[in-house]
């Protein structure tokens, strides 16, 4: 070896003794800064010992031929080939480094009488696991070396060896170890526990050889085992589910868990294919105490559509299988595609309690209909978003070769001395839960009817049968003692703490480590009698696993520990109540979010609407029409609330995200599509009716507005994220104004205030659009008249928007979009309306005006298209061709969307508008699109700007602002435009030519 040598810093001397507990001074041990306070004891624990074991053998590893060469798990590296930086492999170079350890296991292994190709696969597992876990604290010390320029070669790949071959041998790991004493630990916890489960496992195997051939073998003897495969994550003590692969070909599926409740559950997919006739499939299983066998299923191809629709059939009974049983995280991996046949291969939440993390969130009634549905089992389309995009992680989906919604890390110049770590974008792999046909994979939007057809099917028929399920002698009763996990938290949040604490500042000491993994400790306070188990199972490597029972409210953790009265209700008693309360209402809810959530599949958004209804036939649309109308879809939104009685009430909506992708999810505070503008929506239909019911449940929906306001003034950062635009702070001010007036309640005039005084402390826009920004805050704060803290925002947003447009100016065309909404032509619609003729903010709307790109060819909506472009050059005072316009208005079909944003109701604002300053030859054009909105509306329904026109309540893509615009057709002079944020009363001005 050439140089000087790795210099560790600090070094210590790991114990030279290798037989028995080693005594010592706890406070000098080596192994004692990897221990947590209350773990340290007077005798060295058991990872240490196997440490000190494996470094301290002086024979040569098992495995190492004598020309140098290493053979691990077949894998052959060494010799002149690595010295000139030829090597195959970086994770095999690094694995070497490690070697004493898996030597050890291979020793341990073979003691047990168990070695060749099985160990060997093993041992080459465990190693690059080691890799992975050590790779972090390798590199930085790789760097280190560089740096101090202590490493020999003539290229940077002979150095990248010349480091690992320092490491190379007992002393050198003890050393380095010495000063990770963490890692220590983890890498010595890693392989014992490898050992253990291997050995668990071909011992259980041997035992229950003769039952796995008479049962789930069909009676032939596969042959010797030649491989295992783990897959899953890992729990108590790195156990996780595997597939063995015998010598004839044959598989099976080793799980170390109880299959009690797959059994069981097998029993009630019996009993609803009794009552249906769906012939859905189970998996065969074996169970044993504390751990089971299972089938190995085998995915399929469908042969035709036939079978498609089938697959999708079954799926949707299913569906409601799950659903009425509280089952949840059935995700991509736990369901495979065998032809028509839709086979769950994974069942251990069932009878799942529900629990909403403590704040505002747990007291909204909206929420906690979500976590009690249909979408909490995540068979449906679950989209999950971040950095990069989104994923469809669900049963349904599992989009194979997507881009991961998060980094992952990775490495850069991997093999070199200038090896680095990176964060790259992952890929989600995909799995066996789609139908295939000819080679494709089957998009479940597209199967919609089938998926709902099943779905009734089976809800009606437990509906009809559920005296069979419930009760003493129901076959739920069945279920009651069955071990059930229970999952606290994301998985993905425990899976993100192991990965993050392998940084090596989280590798010196305990400390290190414990100040990142106690972040559980803030996460949930109603969860902190489990976060001890929590990082007990961490601190070991594994998945934290709880388990309870569906007829208790206790919790036992890994380790057998019993924690008592953790949950609020008991799994069994939630889901006989749930069948107990089964209803043609309740089964329209969850048909909605099944139709909602398929709509949430990822595609391309566009924010325009061309398909239009031509030969739709004007109908009259005298006022009374137009009200009763928009009365219908009040009442529709009435049925769709989830509320409680003397609390506040919510919706479930489809929200479109950061503009590319929509979600289910229930209502935020926001006017555009949030409780705000559903509850103005219903307070002006209240007002114009005379039926107080509407003005009631208006009340109730913003009820959280206080609690949000003075949440967010406690939270600058957040505040700011939600801006003072039409979206955000401006919005919900300008509904809170209205509201007042419609409900005349005093309380809104001081929630305005709140509102108000919070908008003042937010920082200007890089680009203050309408929908987020300064533009909407503006006309916002001009609508909200008689109000000084408007009057000073007002003229802020004003200068402010002077600014940008001077800057648009001299840089050309500086913004991120075009349109009403994030163009430049919102900017121009509120500085013409600030501005009076000639002045320096009539002057910037005009020019802004002239910025902005063509709206989209042949969209004719407010946010984006010609609807919005008109209202901007009109209030800029912009000449324009409205005979053109009106024409154009006139001739055209109208478009199957009838939302305010991009839909029909968006694109007749500019005649309302006009009309209501008696612009000639408007009256006659704006009279015949009312006459064609409601007969649109009469045959066709109130088509939502929502994918798929899933209904939603919110005002700019659903409901709400279609009944709210019936009302500005109908009765203009009295509902002021909401995409303009006009005020209740004030004069109108003419539009300047």
């Amino acid at each position: 070896m050439s140089g000087a040598g790795p210099r560790w810093q600090p070094v210590r001397v790991l114990n030279s003794a290798t037989a028995g507990p080693a005594r010592t001074d706890q406070r000098n041990a080596w192994w004692s800064a990897g221990m947590r306070p209350h773990e340290l004891t007077t005798s060295a624990p058991a990872w240490a010992e196997y440490v000190e074991r494996s470094t301290n053998q002086t024979a040569p590893a098992a495995g190492r031929s004598p020309a140098g060469t290493d053979v691990v798990g077949g894998h052959t590296s060494g010799g002149a080939d690595e010295a000139s930086g030829g090597h195959r492999d970086w994770r095999q170079a690094l694995m070497r480094c490690l070697d004493p350890l898996l030597s050890s296991a291979r020793r341990d292994l073979a003691a047990a009488g168990h070695s060749g190709v099985l160990a060997e696969h093993l041992l080459q597992r465990l190693g690059l696991r080691m890799v992975k876990l050590a790779s972090r604290t390798l590199v930085l010390e790789l760097a280190r070396a560089r740096d101090r320029g202590e490493l020999a070669g003539a290229t940077s790949a002979a150095r990248f060896l010349d480091f690992t071959h320092r490491l190379v041998g007992g002393s050198e790991l003890a050393e380095f170890l010495a000063t990770y004493p963490v890692l220590a630990r983890v890498l010595g916890e890693s392989c014992r526990q490898g050992v253990e489960g291997h050995l668990e496992l071909l011992a259980r195997l041997a035992e229950d050889r003769e039952s796995l051939v008479a049962g789930l073998l069909d009676g032939r003897d596969p042959g010797a085992l030649t491989a295992i495969d783990p897959a899953g994550d890992p729990h108590r003590g790195g156990r996780s589910t595997a597939t063995l692969t015998f010598a004839d070909g044959r598989r099976l599926v080793y799980k170390p868990r109880s299959l009690d409740l797959h059994s069981h559950f097998n029993e009630l997919v019996d009993w609803l294919n009794d009552k249906t006739g769906l012939d859905i499939r189970t998996v065969g299983i074996l169970p044993r105490d504390g751990y089971g066998w299972s089938e190995y299923v085998v995915p399929q191809p469908c042969d035709d559509l036939a079978e498609v629709r089938r697959f999708y059939h079954r799926q949707g009974a299913l569906l409601a299988l799950l659903y009425v049983l509280d089952g949840t995280d059935m995700h991509y991996e736990n369901l495979i595609a065998v032809g028509e046949q839709p086979v769950l291969v994974d069942i251990e939440t069932l009878f799942h309690p529900s629990h909403a993390p403590a704040g505002a969130l747990s007291r909204d009634p909206a929420y906690r209909a979500l976590l009690s549905s249909v979408y909490r089992t995540a068979l449906l389309p679950l989209v999950v978003s971040g950095e990069h995009g989104v994923a469809d992680m669900s049963g349904l989906g599992g989009d194979a070769d997507a881009t991961a919604p998060t980094s992952v890390v990775d490495w850069a110049d991997a093999g070199l001395d200038s090896m680095h770590l990176v964060r790259r974008p992952g890929k989600t792999h995909g799995a066996r839960n789609r139908p295939r046909l000819d080679g494709a994979d089957i998009e479940p939007r597209d199967h919609e009817i089938a998926l709902l057809t099943g779905f009734r099917a089976a809800y009606e028929a437990i509906a009809w049968h559920r005296e069979e399920l419930i009760g003493a002698d129901g076959l739920l009763a069945r279920c009651a003692t069955d071990q059930i996990r229970f999952v606290p938290r994301s998985t993905s949040l425990y899976t993100g703490l192991l990965d993050e604490s392998t940084h090596p500042d989280a590798l010196r000491d305990a400390a290190g480590r414990s100040q990142l993994l106690d972040l559980l400790w803030d996460a949930d306070e109603a969860l902190h009698a489990v976060v001890p188990y929590e990082l007990a199972d961490l601190w070991a490597g594994d998945v934290p696993l709880f388990t309870t029972r569906p007829d208790s409210r206790d919790v036992w953790a890994s380790d057998g520990t019993h924690i008592p009265n953790v949950l609020a209700t008991e799994g069994l008693s939630a889901v006989e109540a749930k069948i107990a309360a089964l209803s043609d209402i309740d089964e329209h809810r969850q048909k909605w979010l099944i139709s909602a959530t398929l709509a949430t599949r990822p595609e391309s958004i566009v924010h325009s609407s061309t398909a239009g209804r031509p030969g739709l036939g004007a109908t009259e649309a005298d006022p009374d029409h137009l009200l009763a109308a928009a009365t219908d879809i009040a009442d529709e939104i009435m049925a769709q609330v989830q509320s409680e009685r003397g609390g506040a009430a919510n919706w479930l909506g489809l929200e479109l995200i950061d503009d590319h992708h929509w979600a289910v999810r229930p209502m935020g505070a926001g006017l555009s599509n949030g409780y705000t503008g559903t509850a103005l929506f219903l307070a002006q239909v209240g007002v114009l009716t005379g039926a107080q019911k509407y003005c009631e449940l208006a009340r109730d929906a913003i009820r959280p507005l206080p609690a949000l306001l003075q949440s967010l003034a406690a939270d600058p950062e957040s505040a700011q994220l939600v801006g003072p635009g039409l979206h955000g702070l401006g919005g919900i001010s300008y509904g809170l104004d209205r509201l007042h007036s419609l409900l005349g309640d005093s309380d809104l005039a001081t929630w305005l205030t709140a509102s108000l005084e919070l908008i003042e402390q937010l920082k200007p826009d890089e680009f203050p659009t309408y929908a987020e920004g300064a533009a909407g805050g503006l006309t916002a704060m001009q609508a909200i008249q008689g109000n000084a803290i408007a009057t000073r925002l007002a003229e802020r947003y004003a200068d402010e928007l002077v600014s940008t447009v001077e800057l648009g100016l001299r840089r050309g065309r500086v913004a991120a979009d075009h349109g009403f909404a994030r163009g430049y032509q919102g900017i121009a619609w509120a500085l013409g309306r600030y501005g009076v003729p000639g002045d320096r903010y009539t002057d910037a709307a005009r020019a802004a005006s002239d910025l902005d790109r063509p709206e989209r060819p042949g969209s004719h909506g407010w946010c984006s298209g010609d609807a919005g472009t008109a209202l901007a050059r009109l209030s800029a005072g912009v000449p324009a061709d409205l005979d053109a316009y009106l024409r154009a208005a006139a001739e055209r079909p109208v478009l199957a969307d009838l939302s305010l944003c991009h839909g029909e109701l968006g694109a007749v604002e500019p005649l309302v508008w006009l009309a209501e300053r008696d612009h000639t030859a408007v009256e006659a054009v704006r009279r015949r699109r009312a006459g064609l909105v409601l007969a649109a509306v009469q045959q066709y329904g109130p088509q939502c700007g929502t994918p798929r026109a899933v209904p939603s309540p919110g005002l700019l893509t659903g409901l709400a602002g279609i009944g709210y615009g019936l009302l500005r057709l109908a009765f203009s002079e009295r509902v002021p435009s909401v995409l303009l944020l006009e005020p209740s009363a004030g004069p109108k001005r003419a539009p300047q030519r």
